[in-house]
């Protein structure tokens, strides 16, 4: 089997499932200043120890956090067992710098993985590839690490085979304590620091042989910036299964060179941070994650939306509101999604459009002048029901629309030519069942 076949049977279920809840958590959440804190403010080791020894998440409540995911909608979830900090939060063996040694006293990844297994969601597991604890991984003059500007660095040499053997001992770890993982989630690569640097070839074969199953994303030769080779004819040997743009939805998807689609999922934050900061209150409202979700499935792409619990284990409250309120919208809507992709029809003005096979969902954005008119459709569909809750929407042609032969028009009330309410200002769903 070649490797793009392999790689679009393995992530079947994914490009089904289509939505997940990202998750990043750790040390960070105590100073509540986003998951850079120690680039950001330069902390060293001994600086950032205080946060090692007061980490006490008394309401860490995985089994709520996959309940709370399930009812948003969401079929799969990943967390951070390492950021780029270098605490873990699995009993990893190779470290003391760990959830274990901490007052929380325990594997919080096994918590977790068994919480949202047990809520038949996937699991995956994010893994940083810089590590700021780590004493041989680089520090002065590195792009990132918290030390990059300290003069007293300069000239002392790193082990980095030895930080290397260490982060593919704790991968190995990942891939065989924990039983079968769904999704591994590696960040990041950058400048030199990418590819065969972090012996790429041989982590893929590596996981690819613990856990064959597995979705690898496209980080260990790419970031957020660029997709990497995943986009070429030939694909390097650790490419991953999908491409991964931050904070972004590509215009126009993502395709190789050919033309031919790329898994692909926008990872996305709720506010302007991933790990928690308690300042930032910028949230995103529930319509435009939820429009946001529309577009990336219209363009053949998954979308993973984050949460960044407090110091004490909580999804904030702010979050938790927009995930009911995705979650209600997903209970009438959710079949325009899950196993939906990108349409045979260009996108209309009013919104967007996904279909699954003979279905076609008419998501509309923007409420029409008259009734809605459905271009290249004349002709070509069965029936139309309102998605939400399954009522008839009658196709009309009334006398406005004469000089449109191409189109079907819809309305959403009576009399027919004039302009009606939409039922749902966030995204209201036509059905269409095509010919």
């Amino acid at each position: 089997m070649d490797m793009i076949t392999a790689r679009n049977e393995r992530t079947k279920w994914w490009r089904e499932a289509r939505f997940g809840m990202f998750i990043h958590w750790g040390l960070y959440a105590i100073p509540a200043r986003g998951e850079w804190v120690r680039k950001a403010e330069s902390l060293s080791n001994a600086d950032y120890q205080p946060y090692f020894e007061e980490f006490n998440p008394t309401a860490y409540d995985p089994v709520s956090w996959a309940a709370a995911a399930k009812a948003a909608g969401m079929r799969y979830a990943v967390m951070t067992a390492k950021h780029h900090d270098g605490f873990c939060l699995f009993d990893s063996q190779l470290t003391d710098y760990k959830a274990t040694n901490t007052q929380a006293g325990r594997d919080l990844i096994r918590e977790f993985v068994d919480a949202f297994r047990a809520a038949g969601l996937k699991v995956g597991l994010y893994y940083s590839l810089l590590d700021w604890h780590h004493p041989d991984y680089p520090h002065y003059g590195d792009k990132h690490h918290p030390l990059r500007h300290d003069e007293s660095l300069k000239g002392i040499e790193h082990d980095f085979d030895n930080y290397l053997d260490y982060m593919h001992g704790q991968v190995r770890e990942l891939c065989t304590n924990y039983g079968p993982i769904d999704i591994f989630w590696f960040d990041f690569s950058h400048d030199n620091m990418t590819g065969e640097t972090w012996r790429a070839s041989q982590l893929i074969e590596m996981v690819r042989s613990l856990q064959p199953q597995a979705i690898i994303d496209n980080r260990l030769e790419a970031s957020g910036e660029v997709a990497g080779s995943i986009r070429t004819r030939n694909p390097k040997p650790y490419a991953g299964d999908f491409a991964s743009p931050e904070q972004i939805i590509p215009p126009a998807g993502i395709v190789d060179e050919d033309g031919n689609p790329i898994p692909w999922e926008a990872c996305i934050t709720m506010n302007n941070n991933w790990g928690y900061c308690a300042s930032d209150k910028n949230y995103k409202s529930a319509k435009q994650l939820i429009r946001k979700l529309v577009e990336c499935v219209s363009k053949n792409g998954n979308m993973i939306l984050n949460v960044g619990p407090n110091a004490k284990g909580e999804i904030p409250a702010e979050e938790k509101r927009l995930l009911a309120e995705i979650g209600a919208w997903m209970r009438q809507n959710g079949d325009s999604i899950y196993g939906c992709s990108r349409a045979e029809l260009p996108k209309p003005e009013w919104g967007y459009y996904t279909q699954k096979g003979k279905k076609l969902f008419a998501h509309v954005f923007e409420p029409p002048i008259g009734p809605l008119g459905l271009a290249g459709l004349n002709g070509r569909v069965k029936k139309v029901r309102l998605l939400a809750d399954g009522s008839e929407l009658r196709i009309v042609q009334p006398w406005n629309t004469l000089d449109f032969s191409d189109y079907i028009f819809v309305n959403f009330g009576e009399p027919e030519h004039l302009t009606h309410p939409v039922p749902d200002d966030i995204d209201t769903v036509l059905m269409l069942e095509l010919e």
